[in-house]
């Protein structure tokens, strides 16, 4: 079988075996409904807390602030709808950034027309939120501060504790942040930055697709994402997904347990991943934060003269996988609305690629990746 390396972890992980077995038990044999007074329900109830823990201690918090959703985007979804609707009383501005996932910037844009209003920040040539934009678009009737801890196509950090310093000096707005692409890998000090939500999902970590989950601090009062049951504390209604919040428990659990080695050598792979494609191909663009100063897992990269879409075919045929953009937006011909915020030119535009990795990534498939990228830009260019 030809070998596959895969190198498109933002977009989602290989689900860890240990993962799957957890989901395969809860299906067959902890199948009983958590909400059922009877031994079966009991025991799919005690899944749900253990998960709910684990889940709480990756993150720093406590379980009962932890609410599980079907994925990062709802998370976002209700993070969004639910705090403005909660708050409208006290105002109906909004403050996030250009460069959101569009689960942020299209829940941004229904509120608007449902009668917010939302500023969005620019960004500088790595990505990272202009401060002074900030400051001068607070304004008394701002309810809320919307801002990703990292980015998920070129890996910028942005500066939360800065933000939330300007943030709780100048305004009483709660702050939510996208952590999607940070949980189990960039710290978030929940205490010191005074969040109000974060959103959070499973297979960015190795755990299963359809599960996610928000915290909200004790105290922060949000409006339900769905009605018609008392399920997640009278919040978050419907029968919850046990399988994948039993395998989400477990991802969580072994994401904790290898954090700092797997962060550390994430990030030695892509600083050599770096160095191989711009020193080895002429012409080669790094887009975003330079390797040591943005995610230890994302790196984006522009090859003028080359298609992205034809280098990603291209790639996969010999077994690589990477990608052109965000998975929620790479079936779209248009370009990245996150490196279009970044002011690159239509070259770098159209020959941007984006490689990220995951603790599972090895040495040996970033040479490999190297060289074959090398070949396939030099084969594409002489075309």
């Amino acid at each position: 079988m030809r070998k596959v390396i895969y190198l498109d972890n933002s977009a989602t992980t290989m689900v860890l075996p240990e993962v799957a077995e957890a989901v395969r038990e809860a299906m067959e044999k902890t199948y009983g409904n958590p909400s059922s007074l009877h031994s079966m329900g009991v025991e799919a109830e005690r899944i749900l807390r253990n998960a709910r823990e684990e889940v709480a201690k990756l993150l720093g918090a406590q379980p009962e602030e932890v609410y599980f959703t079907s994925g990062g985007t709802e998370a976002n979804n209700w993070a969004l709808r639910g705090l403005a609707h909660a708050l409208k009383r006290r105002g109906r501005h909004i403050i996030t950034t250009a460069i959101e996932h569009a689960s942020v910037l299209e829940a941004c844009r229904r509120l608007e027309e449902e009668g917010f209003s939302v500023t969005y920040l620019p960004v500088d040539k790595q990505g990272i939120v202009r401060l002074e934009s900030l400051e001068r678009s607070l304004r008394e009737d701002t309810i809320l501060v919307s801002v990703m801890s990292v980015n998920n196509e070129v890996g910028s950090l942005q500066p939360l504790e800065e933000i939330a310093k300007i943030v709780a000096s100048r305004s009483p707005a709660l702050f939510h942040v996208d952590h999607v692409q940070g949980y189990g890998k960039i710290p978030l000090p929940l205490k010191k930055l005074r969040l109000a939500a974060v959103s959070l999902s499973a297979h960015k970590i190795h755990g299963p697709k359809g599960v996610g989950a928000l915290y909200l601090r004790q105290g922060v009062r949000i409006e339900p994402f769905l009605v018609g049951g008392d399920q997640e504390r009278n919040l978050r209604a419907g029968t919850e997904n046990v399988p994948g919040i039993a395998g989400f428990g477990v991802a969580a659990t072994l994401a904790r347990k290898n954090l700092p080695d797997s962060v550390q050598r994430m990030a030695q792979l892509k600083i050599r991943l770096a160095e191989g494609l711009l020193e080895g191909i002429p012409g080669a663009h790094l887009n975003g934060p330079e390797p040591r100063a943005g995610a230890p897992h994302i790196l984006n990269i522009s090859f003028p003269g080359v298609k992205a879409e034809v280098l990603v075919h291209m790639l996969e045929e010999k077994g690589i996988y990477v990608s052109t953009s965000s998975a929620c937006h790479s079936r779209r011909q248009e370009a990245s609305h996150v490196l279009k915020a970044l002011g690159l030119p239509s070259s770098h535009l159209e020959g941007a690629i984006r490689i990220s990795l995951s603790r599972l990534t090895t040495e040996e498939e970033i040479e490999e990746a190297i060289r074959t990228i090398k070949e396939c830009v030099e084969e594409l260019r002489r075309l």
